[in-house]
């Protein structure tokens, strides 16, 4: 037994030694992403972050671009310019639909979700991300309906 201790420690002693240096290199940037838009509402939060080639994009609702009123057409119409909202969150920082990996879907009434899902499959066509959904009560602005991705960036 002793000897199987001393060569394993003499085999680890190599990798240990190289693991402070190794996690210092790899540490990766964060970058916090803002339109002008986003920062002139004085908004909280920054639309994404991205981390490596990752992108975090905060939840996003129906609004009309540049402002804080949703458009009105109910949970057709809010899930359609929340996507597109996202779209152009992602097209913004070098991304796309077809690189999200993760969707979570914040919905005010579940009742609704045949019209939010069916909407949502215009936008996510040939490559489905993972999904999951919850019930909310009291999203931003009384929306329907508020969605927050994660996507790659190629």
């Amino acid at each position: 037994m002793r000897c199987r201790t001393v060569v394993a420690a003499t085999l680890l002693a190599p990798i240990l030694a190289c693991q402070p240096e190794q996690a210092a290199d790899s540490r990766m940037e964060v970058e916090h992403l803002m339109s002008t838009a986003t920062s002139e509402m004085g908004l909280p939060f920054s639309d994404a972050v991205r981390v490596g080639n990752m992108l975090y994009l905060s939840g996003q609702i129906g609004n009309v671009p540049g402002t804080l009123d949703l458009v009105h057409g109910g949970m057709t119409e809010e899930t359609r310019q929340t996507l597109e909202n996202i779209r152009t969150i992602l097209e913004r920082h070098g991304s796309s639909l077809d690189n999200v990996v993760k969707c979570t879907v914040m919905i005010e009434d579940m009742s609704q979700w045949p019209a939010m899902n069916e909407v949502y499959r215009t936008f996510f066509t040939e490559h489905l991300p993972a999904r999951s959904a919850v019930g909310a009560d009291g999203l931003a602005l009384n929306a329907a309906v508020e969605i927050e991705c994660f996507a790659t960036i190629p």
